[in-house]
């Protein structure tokens, strides 16, 4: 948002009756220079970069290793799987819940490789390239025991509605931890896609540092990739207990997975799948954790720019979409993103800041590719090049960052003003380090939920769902619309931040 300039001087008469007003103008002068100070005032990317890792580490499910930096928080769901006989110990709890939800965690996996394939080496210039392969790993670890057979795949562990209706840390819970799966005769093409798209990023991402391993995660992505396609079907129809994250379909994960075994290993048989699929998903309104057109199109786009695709065909096709999709997103397009009355993007009043992360990492991912080809956005109004996307991404990112109308940062635990009251069970109840007495759910609700007073642990670099389309935002744990933070909208800020800083 851009300040108007303050009126600094003005010519009045005097008298002794008007002090009041003086002061009072004063008052409003030096409110205004503050704020055009912070205005003014670089953003530390660095920072919010280092934060959003930090995060990753809060939402850790089972035995926390030695050197985890979230001090507040403690080993827990130690028996994950043992009701199937499964070791599932580990992963990412997906919100402010105890629940492991693998269809976002997948796609949060996803993200976070992509960061480190695509800005890998601005991570590392920060010095946070080692965290972000751990963020990594701690998911596909989970991963690889959660696909034990080429065509079973461990899909959640824990009952999303008893976990609701109950407020306890993790290490305290007492809800059940139900184990689903799918396999041949329940299949779940969207999440084997998903997962099988996370295992090849993820594979692209460990390819330097850890060769053995990034080998043994891309045979996972192809045996997933063959089970979601030879055995079709939505998760949720045969998971009922997945209907927190249902799937809108499954063709985009399919979609979606092949891009991604295509970009890591050229191999011509995803390439045809891409030629071959019924349909690119055309323009996209939005790129989320349901719906991954967006990011297939922008990644076979990147692949045409970098030669390894051709751009005839559907490969063209998906690309174009891609290219409208952003063109969109800067309001160049024919169905321009919605924005808020200070203009940041806008999609949903129900955590929408999880489809502005996606969408401005592939802002910032697709300028480069444009960058690197010496050529522009071509869109319907007018050309957009690589230095206005990245202009553009960095004023939104702002906009998180605090320089919004409220003047908050929607980013937990930078600035100086940021969410109090985050709905999360962990950060809102007194870390079992310091009080080890039991907390039980309905004490959990009572005691904490009710608390008027602010979590006592700062779950720092979570991104909160964020503000209405008026700009306004309430802090309040019972707003689990706005103040509930999600892996699904840190997993694309880490490559996003990475860009920047």
């Amino acid at each position: 948002m851009q300040l108007q300039p303050p009126l600094l001087f003005h010519h009045f008469p005097y008298s002794s009756q008007m002090a009041p007003k003086i002061k009072t103008t004063f008052l409003v002068l030096g409110l205004s220079l503050l704020l055009l100070l912070q205005e003014a005032v670089s953003v530390d990317y660095g920072s919010a970069l280092t934060k959003s890792l930090l995060y990753f580490e809060a939402q850790r499910s089972g035995k926390l290793p030695s050197n985890q930096r979230v001090s507040w928080r403690g080993d827990s769901a130690l028996k994950d799987g043992s009701d199937v006989g499964v070791d599932l110990v580990g992963g990412y709890y997906d919100a402010g819940d105890n629940v492991k939800f693998g269809f976002p965690q997948a796609f949060t996996v996803t993200m976070l490789s992509w960061s480190v394939i695509d800005f890998g080496s601005k991570l590392s210039a920060k010095n946070e390239l080692d965290n972000a392969l751990a963020a990594i790993k701690w998911g596909t670890d989970y991963f690889i025991k959660a696909h034990p057979q080429a065509n079973v795949l461990y899909a959640q562990v824990g009952d999303g509605d008893a976990d609701h209706a109950c407020w306890q840390r993790p290490e305290d819970m007492t809800t059940p931890r139900t184990t689903y799966k799918i396999d041949e005769k329940k299949p779940g093409s969207d999440l084997a896609g998903e997962t099988a798209a996370a295992f090849a990023a993820a594979s692209m991402a460990f390819r330097k540092s850890d060769p053995d391993y990034s080998s043994k995660l891309l045979d996972h992505a192809k045996q997933l990739f063959d089970f979601a396609n030879s055995h079709q079907g939505t998760y949720q129809s045969s998971i009922p207990q997945a209907h927190f994250y249902s799937s809108s379909g499954f063709q985009d994960e399919l979609v979606w997975a092949a891009a991604w075994l295509f970009r890591a290993t050229n191999d011509k048989t995803y390439s045809d799948y891409l030629n071959d699929a019924d349909t690119t998903g055309g323009p996209r309104t939005m790129f989320s954790w349901d719906d991954k057109y967006a990011g297939a199109q922008i990644l076979i786009g990147k692949l045409v720019w970098e030669g390894k695709a051709s751009n005839d065909g559907f490969l063209g096709g998906f690309k174009d979409d891609g290219e409208q999709f952003i063109c969109n997103l800067v309001q160049k397009g024919d169905n321009n993103a919605k924005r808020t009355n200070a203009g940041a993007l806008w999609w949903d009043s129900f955590n929408n800041l999880q489809y502005t992360t996606t969408a401005l990492f592939l802002t910032l991912s697709y300028a480069d590719s444009l960058s690197s080809a010496k050529t522009t956005l071509d869109c319907l109004f007018d050309d957009v090049s690589p230095d206005d996307l990245v202009s553009f991404a960095r004023s939104q990112v702002d906009y998180i960052l605090g320089k919004n109308p409220k003047g908050m940062s929607y980013m937990v635990g930078f600035g100086l003003s940021f969410p109090q009251k985050v709905h999360h069970r962990g950060a809102s109840i007194v870390s079992i380090k310091q009080n080890k007495t039991h907390v039980t759910c309905q004490e959990g609700l009572d005691v904490w939920f009710n608390s008027q007073s602010p979590n006592p642990n700062v779950i720092e670099g979570a991104i909160v769902g964020g503000p209405d389309q008026g700009d306004n935002y309430t802090d309040s744990r019972s707003n689990f619309q706005q103040a509930e933070p999600a892996t699904a909208n840190s997993g694309p800020i880490v490559g996003v931040l990475a860009r920047l800083a």
